[in-house]
């Protein structure tokens, strides 16, 4: 049995053994009461509260601490437990306008059994806490401050334990130092890890996460220790392999495989000086360091070369998405229109398509690329998050309907956009229906894209570009077959007189594409922005309408009128950016969809719903990913999800990610995505309180998928 097997088994039986303690525990119906200094007999752990004063003044914060006397070969958990366990939790119960802080964590021990490996602490330990003394505080009471602690105590079995405690502390004009405990909270608190003051990096690549602290004299370190302040981000049974050097101290972990490496790296840091004495305690530092996926290097060529095959596949699928069927019914019009035409002539019309897809598709990669390496936290898609590139989108794509609709003709050297009938002039149409179908295409993540896009950004920019360049060739290449193929060609329709009511008909699928980016604005933006941007189309109707009346008339009415639907022109861009900058705030928060009551999605809020036990499903979407909307309507408002959700009691997240959010696009990047939809359930914890790593959904939903994933019913 191998190590990482044996890992499994020894975990599952100390939960196993921690389940049948909490039930043995709940079922003897036993309770215990604390007080101060009197501990209960029988247990494992005597518990009690101290305090550094023997009184208090108005004011003025004191120092209290939980103290744990914990019997031999027991022990009692740290903020993080490690593999298995529970940190322990005070509930305080104060004075009015008293306030706790948060406990303040000694350094643990690595307490390992085999491969399970736990961090606690053995024998005692004091948990400070900060007390805030209000100001308003009368002199001469004594004051009563209890609380419930409550926590995990652990040998070959595991027992919970917990306890009602009390201390009574006088209040006086002065604070005096209670002298069996000031000296020891003193020294507990000067113990505590301290803030970290070298400059401090993390990289993760496929198996371990690195750690670089630029500290002086890191030779000298002995016994160095990381504590991660999170679960599951690094094996707890690795050993841990240190580096000194001129530059400061390397730290290699070996990452937990059963999530994704998180976006920081978050815990404490234990050491040794060597010239210090051998029984002198541990120091430590506070570690808190966002984490860089570590680029891929050549000794990694089946990474890439599955990114490649993954991201042409999806950008075949690509053509199915409905966000792209609209614009590509304009490439089938124009196929039409060049069946019986020279095979060269056909063969560029492809080609030239074919190189506006590429083009477009190297420019976005290139400004997602460029923007993030100056700090800009963003994903694919990021342009559907500007007001400003959707109200430009809806007046290209509205324009392109009336050109279809016969309104006017404008510019036959790029009316192939439209699909105008010219064949010695329509390259460059080919090459802009190209662009239009990419730009369009980018809001819609197709099946197997996800994870290609998710490489890609961790990649250096050539791999990235190359990963970008496989989806556009993905997307063009059932255009460009057919435009090499004669076979493929000879079933398309003959062109005929029947092509012009197929023109016009084909402008409604563009108009309806320019009122889903009206939705898209009506939620990134005010409603005074949807109304700038629909009276630019009047102006670019109006404009459009005149040109084509007035062009082939008299000298003198064609000056005026090209004039006048210039000036439209004009004034409808001028109130392009008065509607980009007319934005509002757009949340999911507290949504009722059909019958699920969304929360707004922070990690606060998942790690606050993990704590009360519940289980959680996480939807990452946007309101201009259409591929979002439709999984909302088969699977998310499916009677099954929602009363499947009510029965299990399911929180229910939203992650909107319509408009720019970067702790959205970090937890996209932790869990291997560049983009939405990104679906993420979180089982309820186990028996004994660990938390489990998220559960990724298919892009594409069911009713069916949800259940059977989340294995409820």
């Amino acid at each position: 049995m191998g190590v990482r097997a044996k890992s499994i088994v020894a975990r599952a039986g100390l939960l196993a053994i921690t389940l049948l303690s909490v039930v043995e525990f709940a079922a003897t119906g036993v309770g215990v009461a604390y007080a101060q200094e009197q501990p209960a007999q029988e247990r494992h752990v005597s518990v009690s509260l101290v305090a550094e004063t023997r009184s208090i003044a108005p004011g003025h914060s004191f120092h209290l601490a939980l103290r744990q006397q914990i019997e031999a070969g027991w022990h009692t958990y740290w903020l993080n437990p490690g593999d298995a366990g529970l940190p322990t939790t005070i509930d305080w119960r104060l004075p009015p306008d008293f306030k706790a802080g948060p406990i303040l964590w000694p350094q643990p021990k690595r307490i390992a059994y085999g491969p399970v490996v736990d961090y606690g602490y053995e024998n005692e330990v004091l948990l400070p806490v900060d007390i805030d003394v209000p100001s308003t505080v009368a002199r001469g009471t004594d004051l009563v401050i209890a609380a419930h602690a409550s926590w995990l105590v652990c040998s070959d079995t595991c027992i919970p334990e917990d306890a009602d405690l009390s201390i009574s502390v006088p209040v006086a004009a002065e604070t005096e130092p209670d002298p069996d405990w000031a000296e020891r909270l003193a020294s507990v608190r000067a113990r505590l890890p301290l803030r970290n003051p070298f400059p401090t990096t993390a990289s993760a690549n496929a198996e371990n996460i690195t750690l670089h602290i630029a500290m002086g004299d890191a030779q000298k370190l002995r016994d160095v220790m990381f504590f991660p302040a999170d679960r599951n981000v690094i094996d707890n049974d690795a050993a841990q392999a240190p580096l000194a050097g001129p530059e400061g101290l390397t730290l290699t972990l070996r990452r937990d495989g059963t999530k994704p490496p998180p976006a920081a790296l978050n815990g404490l840091l234990s050491f040794r000086d060597s010239a210090a004495q051998l029984d002198t305690d541990p120091q430590a530092i506070t570690i808190s360091s966002q984490i860089e996926r570590a680029t891929a290097n050549s000794s990694d060529p089946l990474g890439l070369v599955w990114a490649l095959i993954l991201a042409f596949a999806g950008g075949v699928l690509l053509n199915l998405m409905p966000c792209v069927l609209p614009v590509l019914s304009i490439k089938a019009f124009s196929l039409a229109q060049h069946a019986q035409s020279a095979a060269r002539e056909v063969r560029l019309q492809g080609i030239a398509y074919t190189a506006g897809v590429l083009a477009s598709f190297a420019t976005i990669g290139a400004l997602l690329l460029g923007m993030r390496a100056a700090g800009t936290e963003i994903g694919w898609g990021f342009q559907l998050q500007s007001p400003l590139f959707v109200a430009l989108m809806i007046y290209v794509l509205f324009a392109v309907g009336l050109n279809l609709s016969g309104v006017f003709s404008f510019g036959e050297r790029i009316a192939g956009v439209a699909g105008e009938l010219s064949s010695d002039t329509g390259y460059s149409g080919s090459f802009l229906t190209g662009a239009l179908a990419t730009l369009v295409a980018t809001p819609c993540t197709a099946p197997f894209m996800a994870a290609a896009l998710g490489y890609a950004i961790t990649q250096p920019w050539y791999r990235s570009l190359a990963i970008f360049e496989a989806v556009g060739f993905g997307m063009a290449l059932p255009y460009l077959g057919i435009a090499f193929s004669p076979r493929f060609r000879r079933f398309l329709p003959k062109p005929g007189s029947w092509m012009i009511g197929l023109k016009q008909f084909l402008a409604f699928p563009i108009y309806g594409t320019a009122v889903w980016l009206t939705f898209v604005l009506a939620q990134e933006s005010s409603g005074p922005a949807v109304t700038l941007v629909l009276s630019g189309l009047v102006l670019i109707a109006f404009a459009a309408w005149l040109y084509e009346g007035l062009r082939h008339s008299e000298a003198r009415w064609r000056h005026w009128g090209l004039a006048a639907s210039a000036l439209s022109l004009i004034g409808a861009v001028v109130l392009v950016p008065l509607a980009g900058t007319n934005q509002t705030l757009h949340a999911a928060a507290s949504e009722n969809n059909a019958g699920i009551s969304w929360l707004p999605f922070s990690t606060s809020k998942v790690d606050e719903l993990q704590a009360q036990g519940k289980s959680i499903f996480v939807d990452f979407t946007a309101d201009w990913c259409i591929t979002c909307k439709i999984n909302e309507r088969v699977a998310l408002e499916s009677p099954a999800v929602i009363e499947a959700f009510a029965h299990n009691e399911v929180a229910a997240l939203r992650a909107d990610w319509t408009r720019q959010d970067p702790s959205i696009t970090r937890m996209l990047e932790a869990n291997g995505r560049a983009g939405v939809p990104l679906y993420l359930f979180y089982p309820k914890p186990g028996a004994r309180g660990e938390r489990r790593g998220p559960i990724i959904l298919p892009q594409i939903l069911t009713a069916a998928t949800i259940l059977r994933e989340m294995q409820i019913q």
